[in-house]
Parts: C-alpha cells; structure tokens; sequence
C-alpha cells in the first residue's frame, strides 16, 4: 500500500498521512498537490511531502486522498528545505508557512482560471485559394462581412500565401471596425472559426537594454568592485542620495552575465512603484515584479513562470518573493535593510525577510549585498565583528550636500506662546519661501487619521473600542470612529453619550489633520497625502508618487511611507512634525527607529541641486539621539547605542522571543501566564521575563499576557525551542486552558 505525508493549510504542527489508491499511484509524487478529507465533511487542498510505504501504527485509521491536481512538482526542494528551517526557528506550523507562501489560487481546488482569449482562424472548409475566392463572391451582397474577411485575410497573411498568424477576435473587431454580430454572422456561415487560447496576466516590459545602464562615479566603482570581490553577505551603508541603486543595477546585470538569478527586495510597495520604472527600463521583459497587490491569478502566473524553463531573471519585491521558486539564485539585493517592514506581525509565520534571505543565499551560495543609509544594530554590529563584509559610501552622488537640519524646540515656543498649533513660524516659513520658488515640502507625521483621542469638555468621556484595549481615531473623510487594531468602525456622535454635551474635543494630530491645517495655511498649494487610508490600491500608489514627481502636486504630507527611499528631484524642504511620538515608544527599538525615520526622511531633501533645509520639532532637543540625528553621525549613534544595549542585554548581544498568550477570559489567560512563566524559569532561570501585559492588552476580544525571553546568542535553538514547547504542553494538560492561544515572535521588530 502506498501512503503519502502532506501539509494542509492550517495552523497544525506535523505532517498528516493518507493513503492513495491505486488509480492516483502513478500520480503522486513529492510536492504535487492532492485534495484529501479532513474532519467529517471538509476537503482541502494539501501539498505532497514525502511518499513511502509505511504502514500506519495499529489502531489508527488512515483516510484515501481523494485526487491528485498536478502534473508536476509546484515546490522546488529548496524551497521546502527553507519552510522547515522557517518552522523551526520561528516556531511556527507548517501549514501557517504553507498558508502565507502559496498565492490562493494554488491553496484552493479550481481557484486559479488561467486567463483566455478568444482568436479567429480561418474556417475548415476554406483553407484552398479556390474557397477562399469562392467566399469573396458569396460575401460580395454582404459588404461588411467582406470588410470583415477581407481584413482577417490580410492581418493572418492568407492573402499573399504566407503563413497565417493569429489574430484575437479583438483586434479584428478594432482593424475591420466592425462588431461582434459581424463576426458571429461570418462564423455561423463556417468561413470563420473560434477558438479559445490561454495568455498571460504578466505585464511583458520589451526587450532588454544594457546599453541603458548609467556609468558609475570612481567612488561607485570603487564600491562595486569591493562588493563583488566580497563572498558572503557585504552591507553597503551609503548617505541618502549617494547612488547605490545604479550600484545595484550594475551588478545585476553582472549576475544575468553569468547566468544567476536575482532577488532584489524592498520593504514597501510604493517603492517597488518608482524602482519599477528604472529597472524595466533596463531589464525590460526580464524583471517580475511580486507583492501582495497584485492579483491572485498574477501571483499564481508569476510562479508558475519561476517553474518554467524561461524564469525571470530578476524578481522584484516586498518580503513575500523571498517564497517564489528560484532556480539559479546568484544574487540577493535587500534594500534599506534596517526597515522593520521586512518582518512579518500577523498573522503567522512572523518571519523577517531579511533573515530569511540570508539563509536562502548561504545554500545557494549566492552574493547578498544589504544597502542603506542607516544600518539595523544587528547588520551593522555584525559587520563591525566582521561577519559581513563592509562597503561604505560617505559622499552623495556628483557631490551633492547632505540637507542642514534644523531643531526647533516646540516646548519653548509653546511656553512662550509663540506656537500654538503643528507648524512652528521657522517650518512655516521655510515651506512658503519654498513653495514661492516653484519648490517642492514634505511634511512627516508618523500618525494616520484625524486625531487620536476624542474627548467631551464636561465629563471626559472619550470613545472606545468594544474589542480592544484602545481609543478610537477619528477619520474626518469618512466622518467616522475606527479602531486601527480590529477595523471596528462607529458614526461620529454630534454630541456625548454620557452628558449630551455637544462640545467634544479632539486631540493629536494625523495626517488627515494636518492636511486640513495646511491646506488652511497655504490655500494656494497644491496638497497629496500618503498613507495607509489614501494608498489602498497599487494605482493610488502609483497616482501618488507619480503626481508629486511630475510637479502636479507641490506638498506632500505622508506617514513612515515617504521616509523609505522615495526620490523627488525638487523637494528642497522636509518638515518632521513630531519627532516625538517616534521617541517616546515603549520598545527598547524606539531610539534607532526614530534614527532611521528621521535620517531617511530628511535625507528626500535637495537630492538634485541646492543643499535641502529639514526643520525637526521636538520637545526634547537635547536628547543625544537628536544631535546625532543633526551630525549625521552613525556611528557615534551607534556606538552609545551598543553600549545600552549590552548594559541592558538586548540584541545583538542576545535573543529575544516573545510568547504571547491570549483568551476571552482575562482571569484566566492571566493564571496561565503565570504558570507557563514559573515553568519556563525552571528551564531558563532568570532569562524570563514577565508575563506583562502589553501596552494595548486587549485585541479582537481577547485578553493578552507576554512573556519575554533573553536568551544568549550561543545558546542551541532547537533546545530551545523543545524547552519550550515542552513547558507549554505541559501547562496545557490543565483543562481551563483548552481554548488558550498561544504563539511566538521570534526576533521581533
């Protein structure tokens, strides 16, 4: 008997086995997929893992597949291979990887319809020269249908003799400038015939051209050679603006030379916007792109494409490409390597890109070069150990100036009243002169919505999520109330609830806010805003950025999303509006992400011409984390922050994993906590931390406790990780935690 061992699609630990009749033995081999029975009535679609013939213990009942889909393997080895050490070191099912790594249409019997077109060919019966004149004279009482003929002859190339090519029923619509009914009268006659052909979704680009590629500065040079020369992982730490993307198009190029592939990822989908356009015009049909945006059916088509023997060579993309096929993997670019973006939150498998990367290019032996102007603590430590290869750019591209930065204090403004609302007199001014030069502002708050908090005068009531642990935001557009962690949405109230009172309050400041507020104070600009509730779909992105680069718009106000990487040629002004929501996080992270956001964003300010002006508002001027921000000093930013970091023992210096339990109960996902927390310390003594509840402690309904581990870098993960899968099973032999939820972030953001 013949059994096989599949995934399903769910959040379960293990492989599952069934058995395969004997009509799909010929069938079933590794990585195909098969619909099989699970549970009484439901079927999903598995992937193949393993076939064998080992007979199930005594006393457990195997069910038969029910079919086989493929033909041919839709997983490399490889591949696999990388979903188990995922598994492993994120400790995470198989079926939450298999989940996030398949487009849907490959996760669901008959989701996937390849797309057709309808074409025409000449009917059966007149294939001859001598039917096909006899046509001519039957149709010469009907002068549109021989308009229509007449054309299909002439764009098949039947009229001259020559070897027919095909023709879409659309576009003989469009050259005859006829219609369906006309075509349709042809057909029925049998002088024409349809048939159906499958085509692609996937955008083709044009040919290739390398003669487009822009030479290199000797400082450019100098670095590529040194990244090329370099095996293993090299971090490229260049200033904003100092040309590493034409490095990097160099050097894919390099790679195609020699026959590897390319993965260049990027943290966010507007930027695969801009870089899209400057590497088709390069690579034309040889680049894909790959990101959640796109459709299902794309996704399914661009996969399908990395299986075939005609792959791309280079395949662009947000953090989800790191799961397509690649057959030939040569060279891995991760662009602004320090975005947290590249790490997966929820749902599961909560992945890092990055690390994920890595590991794909140590097998494949594959070049990785990691660029950006301002290094994660762990990339740049670990180049400062020697682990990675490090390639420095100091200067910008043709000698451009780094932007002066200038602090304003808002507390002392306020203090003696000089300020009242968002922009100080020296932001406002600095973006009138600009926007009077034909200049470009961009405006940085790193909060969506309208304001956070609303609140009545008269009795403090403030509107709150019945699911959450939160304050709803208010959204002027849609004049509503939503909560930004379940999607919970209410009507805004005219007045309290509570008093009646009619005078409610809103306090903080999005970006929906402060667009009104400019659009107030500089009525003749013309304003954009980005965020998360403007750029929903892939063409707002595109309408955006594209707006903004042409001069149709002159203001552009956006959360984190215009920090990372964007290039406009005449934004002469930045503007960072409060600096201090990003440094009074409470994440041991929240200096080095308000580094990073602050640098990047100041660094859109005069790229191409004068030296740019950026006005950072902050309370806290004398923090040491603004002056290097001011100096542009990394590295002296760098090393004060090792040295916390060591004193406090985080990363690099160790590892974190946090365990998060949840349940509708708070009692009890409270006691469980404490149980799993005083077992987990029988293991790892004082490396455990908590359990604590987070800063929002309620989400979707469920109550939530975490435990945090510290765990030194040398210590084995896979003892680890069956400590503590073995604490858990533990605790949960206990009957009250049945309905407990339980999962892990390893590495977080």
């Amino acid at each position: 008997m013949t059994y096989c061992d599949v995934i399903l699609p769910l959040p379960l630990d293990g492989l599952f086995t069934y058995s395969v009749p004997a009509e799909w033995e010929s069938a079933v081999q590794p990585f195909v997929r098969a619909i099989v029975p699970f549970g009484i009535t439901k079927t999903h679609t598995a992937l193949i893992v393993r076939v064998h013939e080992e007979p199930p213990q005594k006393g457990i009942t195997i069910k038969p597949i029910q079919s086989v889909i493929d033909k041919e393997p839709v997983l490399l080895p490889s591949q696999y291979k990388l979903w188990q050490w995922i598994s492993n070191y994120y400790m995470c099912p198989l079926g939450d990887i298999l989940s996030a790594a398949l487009p849907l249409g490959m996760k669901k019997e008959e989701a996937y319809r390849p797309r057709l077109e309808t074409y025409i060919r000449i009917g059966a019966d007149y294939t001859s020269q001598q039917s096909l004149h006899n046509a001519l004279n039957i149709l010469r009482r009907s002068p549109k249908q021989l308009e229509v003929f007449t054309t299909y002859l002439s764009l098949s190339g039947l009229d001259s003799g020559a070897i027919s090519r095909e023709i879409t029923r659309e576009e003989l619509i469009n050259a005859s400038h006829s219609s369906s009914p006309i075509v349709k009268a042809l057909v029925d006659k049998g002088m024409l015939s349809l048939y159906d052909k499958e085509v692609g979704r996937l955008n083709t680009s044009g040919e290739p051209h390398p003669e487009r590629i822009k030479p290199l500065s000797e400082v450019q040079n100098n670095a590529m050679e040194s990244l090329i020369s370099a095996s293993g992982v090299s971090l490229l730490h260049g200033v904003t603006s100092s040309g590493k993307t034409e490095i990097y198009i160099h050097m894919i190029q390099e790679a195609i030379d020699r026959g590897e592939q390319v993965m260049y990822l990027l943290p966010e989908i507007a930027l695969t916007v801009q870089m899209t356009q400057r590497l088709q015009h390069v690579f034309g049909n040889r680049l894909g792109i790959y990101h959640s945006k796109y459709s299902d059916a794309e996704r399914v088509e661009i996969w399908q494409k990395q299986l075939s023997s005609e792959p791309y060579d280079v395949i662009l993309g947000a953090r989800s490409a790191v799961f397509l096929p690649y057959q030939r993997l040569g060279l891995v670019i991760i662009d602004e390597e320090h975005e947290t973006s590249f790490k997966q939150q929820d749902p599961a498998p909560r992945y890092h890109a990055r690390s994920v990367a890595l590991m794909m290019a140590s097998w494949a032996k594959a070049r990785v070069v990691l660029g950006t102007a301002t290094p994660s603590a762990e990339s740049y430590y670990n180049a400062q150990q020697g682990k990675y290869h490090l390639v420095e750019l100091k200067q910008r591209y043709r000698d451009l100036k780094l932007p002066h930065i200038n602090v304003v204090n808002t507390q002392d403004l306020r203090r003696r009243k000089i300020m009242r609302g968002l922009l100080s007199p020296q932001l406002e001014q600095a973006v009138r002169q600009a926007l009077e030069r034909g200049e470009q502002a961009i405006l940085f708050q790193n909060r969506r919505g309208y304001s956070f908090v609303i609140e009545c005068h008269q009795c403090g009531w403030s509107p709150r999520c019945p699911h959450c642990d939160v304050s709803l935001t208010y959204h002027k557009t849609t004049d509503s109330l939503t909560c930004h962690y379940c999607g919970y949405t209410m009507r805004m109230p005219q007045g309290c609830p509570e008093c009646g009172n009619q005078d409610l309050y809103n306090r903080g400041s999005g970006t929906e806010k402060v667009e009104d507020i400019i659009s107030s104070t500089f009525p003749k600009a013309r304003v954009a805003r980005m965020d998360l509730d403007t750029t929903r779909t892939l063409g707002a992105y595109q309408r955006i950025i594209a707006e903004f680069s042409s001069g149709k718009t002159n203001l552009l106000i956006g959360t984190q999303m215009v920090t990372k990487g964007l290039d406009f040629d005449n934004v002469s002004v930045v503007g960072i509006l409060s600096a201090d929501t990003m440094l009074n996080q409470p994440d041991f992270r929240a200096y080095e992400h308000a580094f990073m956001m602050m640098t990047q964003v100041a660094g859109r300010a005069g790229r191409k011409g004068k030296q740019g002006q950026v006005i950072l508002q902050t309370a806290r001027p004398d923090l040491p984390v603004v002056r290097h921000i001011v100096s542009g000093n990394f590295e002296a930013f760098f090393n004060s922050l090792m040295k916390e970091r060591r004193l406090f023992r985080y990363p690099p210096f160790t590892r974190l994993i946090y365990i998060y339990l949840k349940h509708k109960d708070d009692n009890i996902v409270n006691t469980a906590s404490i149980e799993l927390g005083s077992r987990l310390r029988q293991v790892f003594t004082e490396r455990v931390l908590g359990p604590d509840k987070p800063p929002v402690a309620r989400v979707k309904t469920l109550n939530i406790r975490k435990i945090m581990l510290k765990l030194e870098t040398t210590l084995s993960i896979s003892s680890t990780r069956s400590a503590i899968r073995s604490a858990v099973e533990g605790m949960m032999q206990d009957a009250r935690y049945k309905s407990l939820l339980i999962y892990y972030d390893v590495d977080p953001e």
